[in-house]
């Protein structure tokens, strides 16, 4: 459901709004395994070898330039290895299991950010707007290999959920907001949203299969086997407590895709839905480095009907609703330089 294009979307508490550096490096990378299937709020339960399983690894470099009166800019390149296990995506569960891979670059993200409050040394209290542009440079019709028969193989678009981009380029928002209750305690929030206005990409989801069955025939009729371009959104609201070089974080994060986008179409495939986390984090920093680890554990997984799903649930006359793929927890782990 979630692409892995929102970075690292924590405040750090040792950076507060003041900085005495002139440049920032990030280098985060976020790692999830996604084995369990959803409808709605149900988790389903197949036999194994319906099972898809999808490793995701992406690595998000973001070099960031801190200018006067609160004013920064941030230039953010990530870079994806997934890969996606099943049966059903080749051939049938009588077949043995094979894996599609994606691998390279993703969507670069620019964005200019700006602390409302001129940021001083001991500032309670301040909050940054950031508006970005994405740009579509992540291979969102990458191809490999799956097998409809052991001796024979078709080159096609692999799934979504392992896509390096998504084809559009998206409007960026996001918030940040941060309170100083004490020299040890502080509280904040995040607010990222993705809004891409672009409808569909062009790719194909139908992983090799030509649409002869009635099931892809209905699929093709509503508009559902050419991808979708998604908005994405990230919440999280926590606290953090800090003990010398050490900060402990909690927060609760909710991030998703929705079924509809703030501007233009919201057709063709996507999985909408969102997953809530509980997220502990903790943050070591000495001298112009830290290194951080947050682990989001998941205690809310919402899949919902697509557009283009509604649509065929009308052609059909009868309710559509397909699964979606999530995961129990994932790990947001990197290391931030100074200088």
């Amino acid at each position: 459901m979630v692409r892995n294009i929102s970075g690292f979307g924590q405040y750090n508490l040792l950076n507060n709004a003041y900085s005495s550096s002139d440049w920032y490096l990030n280098i985060t990378s976020r790692y999830f395994k996604s084995n369990h299937d959803f409808k709605g709020t149900q988790h389903l339960s197949f036999p194994e070898d319906s099972i898809q399983t999808i490793h995701s690894l992406t690595t998000d470099i973001t070099l960031s330039r801190l200018l006067p009166k609160g004013w920064s800019l941030s230039l953010s390149l990530p870079f994806g290895v997934n890969n996606r296990s099943s049966k059903i995506e080749h051939g049938g569960i009588s077949n043995p299991f094979h894996t599609t891979h994606s691998f390279g670059l993703g969507d670069i993200r620019f964005t200019v950010y700006k602390w409302l409050l001129a940021p001083a040394a001991k500032q309670k209290i301040n909050i940054q707007l950031g508006l970005g542009i994405k740009l579509p440079t992540g291979d969102y019709k990458y191809q490999d290999y799956f097998y409809r028969k052991e001796d024979s193989a078709v080159l096609a678009p692999v799934g979504t959920s392992i896509q390096l981009g998504d084809g559009g380029t998206g409007l960026i928002a996001e918030t940040v907001i941060f309170y100083i209750l004490s020299s040890r305690i502080s509280v904040h929030g995040n607010f990222y949203y993705l809004a891409n206005p672009r409808d569909q990409n062009g790719t194909s989801n139908l992983l090799g299969r030509p649409p002869t069955t009635f099931a892809l025939k209905e699929i093709v009729k509503a508009g559902g086997d050419v991808n979708s371009v998604p908005d994405q959104y990230s919440v999280r609201v926590g606290g953090d407590f800090q003990l010398k070089n050490w900060v402990f974080s909690l927060g609760l994060r909710d991030e998703g895709i929705p079924v509809y986008d703030l501007m233009g179409g919201s057709n063709g495939f996507r999985r909408p839905g969102h997953n809530t986390s509980i997220e502990p984090g903790i943050v070591y920093s000495k001298g112009q480095a830290s290194v951080y680890v947050y682990i989001p554990v998941i205690v809310l997984t919402k899949e919902k009907q697509s557009a283009a799903e509604k649509r065929e649930s009308e052609n059909r006359n009868e309710y559509v609703h397909r699964p979606g793929n999530s995961t129990d927890y994932f790990v947001l782990a990197g290391v931030q330089f100074r200088f």
